[in-house]
């Protein structure tokens, strides 16, 4: 099976043209095994480029440890980088398939590579009981929650998948590794949840960090950014457009008045390889 090495801001996944080769017998069990880092690949996990009825290609996404997610921010710039540079659609815009919906990507390219792809990722869900989350607030913000032996301020968003924000003095690894774990199997949040630590520098400026569902600390996340930007503005710390530094690199965010959510940022391809056992 051949596979595609990419990341988007640093959250690296390994990448399947199922245009081009079957479908994977088990993606799940396929994703756990590739994505380790000392006996893999190494990842953040699998994405799998399918064709689809609906749209120019279907992303199917599994983290590391070989759940299924609705979606990943930089997993799909990456996706219509691929599709872009290796002919699927030719095209300036593009259209994926998602767990979370079909979703519009503007690619700019130079040299006939694409360097940057600006996402439109929709309007944020914000009942909670679809973001899903037990916590009281359409959405929840500034929401009391009982975490690590002590109470944490939150507020919850979804974009296609569900995220926890917490506004903190200093991103560390003790808010990053000693919260984030617990808060992602939280009881208030039924399908577990992405946790995001964010510093603000200025109203329009971030510092991010995020233990993501699934695969633990990531180096970037695109919907989690985005998350974060919208709850930003719910809190009334950031105007609607920002900044977002994240440890893979940088993310501008806007919450248009529309209510559509867009992200541009990086995707950038680092090699290709052929994996033994599918």
């Amino acid at each position: 099976m051949r596979f595609t090495k990419m990341h988007g801001a640093g959250n690296d996944y390994v990448y399947v043209d199922c245009f081009s080769e079957s479908m994977p017998d088990n993606p799940p069990e396929l994703a756990r095994v590739i994505s380790d880092r000392h006996k893999g690949v190494g990842g953040d996990g699998l994405i799998l480029i399918c064709p689809s009825e609906r749209a120019d290609a279907r992303m199917r996404m599994f983290n590391a440890d070989g759940s299924e997610a609705e979606m990943c921010g930089n997993g799909i710039r990456c996706v219509a980088k691929y599709v872009y540079d290796h002919d699927i659609a030719r095209k300036e815009t593009l259209e994926i398939e998602t767990g979370a919906g079909v979703l519009s990507l503007d690619v700019f390219a130079e040299n006939g590579l694409v360097e940057q792809v600006r996402v439109n990722m929709g309007a944020p869900i914000l009942e909670s009981e679809r973001i899903p989350t037990t916590l009281a607030g359409d959405p929840p913000v500034k929401a009391p929650l009982e975490v690590a032996g002590r109470t944490l301020d939150v507020t919850c968003v979804s974009m296609g998948n569900p995220h926890c924000i917490a506004f903190v003095d200093e991103v560390n690894d003790e808010w990053v590794h000693g919260v984030g774990p617990q808060v992602e199997v939280h009881p208030a949040f039924p399908n577990r949840i992405n946790a995001e630590f964010i510093q603000i520098v200025s109203p329009t400026e971030m510092i991010m960090r995020v233990w993501e569902r699934g695969s633990g600390e990531t180096q970037a996340c695109g919907t989690g950014a985005c998350a974060s930007a919208v709850a930003g503005v719910l809190n009334g710390l950031t105007e609607r457009k920002v900044l977002c530094h994240l440890p893979g690199g940088d993310l501008t965010l806007e919450w248009a008045e529309s209510g559509e959510v867009y992200m541009t940022g990086p995707a950038t391809e680092v090699f290709t390889g052929e994996w033994p056992d599918a």
